[in-house]
């Protein structure tokens, strides 16, 4: 080849560098793309928008809690993501019946443990110290100890805690069977380690913000059962806060691990969206990612990276070996959520407020009777796991200006069918003052909060705001020191969450958007009861 073929070819080469670059500069942009996720993956989403700004994608992250993931999930339901990535594959294996979600792959291991404040865990002799699930039930049997813990059939951080339990309790984590769920010694050794919860939740991200908050606050919890690598967040903020860490116990007798699984919905959009989430997948699992994953304390796959080294004073160690509970079968599964909700958790004692003033004519009073038909209908609310037990305790108070009536009943199928009709004979009319309300029924709460045994909580369902003031509710709660947590439930055309967001900050509960569907604004409130 002569040097004029050789320059020409070289030019040649060149040009057509140059239009593959532009082409790929000129590209069209990646596809929108939608992850349902649950709250504790929340700090791994600068890397998921970092790879999809590689690729000039539009993605969008969704933050739900396991259960509702799950119920996406079961057929005739549409998920409007394209892949999901629950805490745990046991939710996709028990709603994912027609084997919608495909390439599943998990990116990180959490176990679930209990963290104890550090000079708790100091008085229980349990600083450096092995502890297992028996242990931990004496502190809570002589009343040393209570701790927070997310729902178990809400959050996947219970669920796991609460197989864990189950299987401490049988005495074989490799292993739980359905008849295993029928041992009577079984079933009180778990009932009397959830008489423990102090407060519930249905997403272990709240969890954490709760206790961080009472730490500051002054409501000075005890400990928590959620994901090792969220106790390390909650610690690094907490050491930030110049605030007392938390102490990783971890059960030696068994420890449920979530799993982490990424997996694509296939929704009939085409090859590129699936190959986007394939390439995301693949990214994810990168040892380069794994990496910066290990760094915020998830464990990952061994030989993909090094966990974090060990924290002597927290006892924090993503290295340490564990006895690992296995996931049962998902029809053990199910029948053990089943016998949580309905005869192990801890019973609640729940007074509902529902504004029925003038401003809840028409759409409004619809909605709220809507919901209290699906609050009342036991059929309704065991499919999505917040059914009532026959213990737990109900206190229903409609009000407008004022309190209208207030009807207290338990749990059982009878006495909530008493509820529903009376409820469905309320009509709208009047101003708005829920501030009483809420102290009338923190009032009809006393008799059971002064026996312990209940876990409580104040319902507001209201469309606006309140024309009393709220030093009406705030005196007698600051008096009683239950320190009973409120929820708001904002529903109606007219919502106005301001005087709602102000009870919640005050008491530790949290406020919930019921403008769209109140029904499942209600049912992510039973979660955190």
């Amino acid at each position: 080849m002569n040097l004029a073929t050789t320059r020409h070819a070289a030019m040649m080469f060149a040009a057509g560098l140059l239009l593959a670059l532009g082409i790929g500069a000129c590209s069209a942009p990646g596809p929108q793309f939608t992850i349902l996720s649950g709250s504790e993956n929340e700090v791994l989403a600068p890397m998921v928008q970092e790879f999809c700004e590689q690729r000039r994608a539009t993605c969008t992250v969704r933050y739900q809690g396991s259960l509702d993931i799950a119920l996406a999930l079961k057929p005739g339901n549409d998920p409007d993501a394209d892949a999901v990535w629950p805490a745990a594959s046991i939710w996709i294996d028990m709603f994912d019946t027609a084997r919608r979600v495909k390439s599943v792959k998990s990116v990180a291991q959490m176990p679930v443990i209990l963290g104890v404040r550090r000079s708790k865990a100091q008085a229980l002799g349990w600083v450096g110290a092995e502890v297992t699930t028996r242990d931990i039930l004496s502190a809570v049997e002589s009343g040393k100890l209570k701790f927070l813990m997310t729902s178990a059939t809400q959050s996947n951080s219970g669920a796991a805690a609460y197989l864990a339990m189950l299987a401490a309790g049988i005495g074989k984590p490799d292993l739980i069977e359905a008849g295993d769920l029928d041992k009577t010694e079984v079933l009180a050794t778990v009932r009397g380690l959830l008489r423990g919860v102090e407060r519930s939740s249905g997403s272990s991200g709240w969890l954490a913000d709760l206790y961080r908050d009472g730490q500051r606050t002054g409501a000075k919890y005890d400990a928590m059962w959620n994901y090792e690598a969220v106790i390390k967040e909650t610690n690094d903020k907490l050491i930030a806060d110049r605030q007392e860490p938390l102490y990783a116990v971890y059960p030696e007798d068994g420890v449920s691990v979530g799993d982490s699984p990424l997996g694509f919905v296939d929704r009939g959009r085409g090859k590129e969206v699936e190959a986007f989430f394939n390439d995301l997948q693949a990214f994810l699992l990168k040892n380069e990612t794994q990496a910066r994953i290990a760094a915020t304390g998830r464990r990952v796959e061994l030989g993909r990276a090094a966990p974090l080294k060990a924290d002597t004073a927290t006892n924090l160690d993503p290295g340490r070996p564990l006895t690992v509970v296995r996931p049962p079968e998902p029809a053990v599964i199910q029948k053990a959520l089943a016998l949580y909700q309905e005869a192990l958790r801890r019973p609640s004692l729940t007074a509902l407020c529902l504004d029925v003033s003038g401003s809840m004519q028409g759409h409004g009073e619809t909605q709220l009777l809507d919901a209290m038909r699906f609050l009342f209908t036991p059929a309704r609310t065991r499919e999505v796991l917040v059914q009532w037990s026959k213990d737990d305790q109900i206190i229903v108070l409609p009000f407008s200006d004022h309190v209208l009536w207030a009807a207290a009943a338990g749990g059982d199928d009878a006495a909530q069918a008493g509820l529903l009709d009376k409820a469905l004979q309320l009509r709208a009319n009047g101003g708005t003052d829920f501030y009483t309300c809420a102290a009338r029924a923190l009032d009809a709460m006393k008799p059971f909060l002064d026996r312990g045994q209940h876990l409580p909580a104040i319902v507001i369902m209201t469309d606006g705001k309140s024309q009393g003031v709220m030093t009406t509710f705030e005196l007698p709660w600051r008096e009683d020191g239950h320190r009973v947590p409120v929820f708001g439930v904002t529903f109606g055309d007219s919502a106005d969450r301001s005087q709602l967001d102000k009870l919640a900050a005050l008491t530790g509960g949290r406020v919930f958007d019921g403008t769209k569907s109140l029904t499942q604004a209600f049912r992510a409130v039973r979660g955190y009861n």
